[in-house]
């Protein structure tokens, strides 16, 4: 059994002493975080429509070809066999293609909304899923803004799909595959900062080209994906209504101020998962 009973206890007396200690030990919600994000910048006004980004991530990932250009009529959504999409919108001039993914918020209402930690914000930016955490309550698909996670239901194990900005090639120093093959050089792979000084460059300089917005900026508190568009972005099919402040900062004073029963049941949760988790396990075991 992969928790046994001295460990699940000793998983809830962690998560008491954490509490015991007081808030001197938790970062303070109006902290500030020193750690600086990488993201891609993607530029709807070099990007041709090839989709050669969608082959390399469905490569990158095991997934299922995607379909040829011809077959496809509508605009569409990532699912639980394709990390991303690109999309071909007629608006106010003309043509234009955009691509969506997971939008790796800088605080992720998905990863707040987590109660098992399986949803996780990497230090390096890209908010990445555990299955060996998740419990498959969902709660990440329905807080998430931008609707990216996606649940496997027709499969007998699901998972939790979505974009995980390649963070396993992140580690070896490689970049994201959809980045490092673009032949137009719509996506941009570097550090958050540098990417928004080099969006705001190309607005200035290309004034005409550009509308003077770079979506994700401020968004949901700001994104590592970020957009320059040569049209309004709800041309594009994104949400234009978001806040700009993120959405797990709107519950922070209530978490602080909430009885420990409630902050103990993630642990509780976590450790009755990963104990029939351990029991499955043996039992296959057993039957082999």
């Amino acid at each position: 059994m992969s928790l046994n009973r001295r460990g699940f206890f000793k998983l809830l007396g962690v998560t008491g002493m954490t509490l015991a200690i007081g808030k001197n030990s938790v970062a303070s919600p109006d902290s500030k975080n020193t750690v600086e994000f990488y993201g891609i910048l993607y530029d709807a006004t070099r990007c041709k429509g090839c989709r050669g980004c969608e082959f390399d991530c469905a490569e990158a990932h095991g997934f299922p070809e995607p379909l040829p250009t011809k077959k496809i009529a509508t605009v569409r959504k990532t699912d639980e066999s394709c990390n991303t999409v690109v999309n071909t919108y007629k608006t106010s001039k003309g043509e234009v293609f955009c691509k969506r993914q997971c939008m790796h918020c800088n605080e992720p209402a998905c990863v707040a909304a987590c109660l098992t930690q399986a949803m996780h914000k990497t230090k390096m930016g890209p908010v990445t899923w555990d299955g060996d955490k998740c419990m498959g309550c969902r709660y990440c698909m329905v807080s998430c803004p931008f609707d990216s996670p996606k649940f496997e239901f027709h499969s007998a194990n699901p998972k939790i799909q979505k974009c995980d900005m390649c963070f396993e090639r992140l580690k070896t120093g490689e970049s994201p595959a959809c980045a490092f093959n673009c032949p137009n050089e719509a996506l941009l792979y570097g550090k958050r900062r540098d990417l928004i000084r080099e969006a705001r460059r190309r607005i200035y300089e290309k004034q005409d080209l550009y509308i003077d917005h770079i979506y994700g900026e401020h968004e949901a508190g700001g994104t590592g994906w970020l957009y320059l568009s040569p049209v309004p972005f709800n041309e594009l099919g994104f949400n234009t209504n978001l806040q700009q402040s993120s959405y797990p900062a709107l519950t922070k004073g209530f978490l602080y101020s909430v009885p420990t029963v409630f902050v103990l049941v993630p642990a509780l949760l976590l450790g009755i998962h990963q104990a029939t988790k351990g029991n499955q396990l043996n039992g296959e075991e057993e039957d082999e």
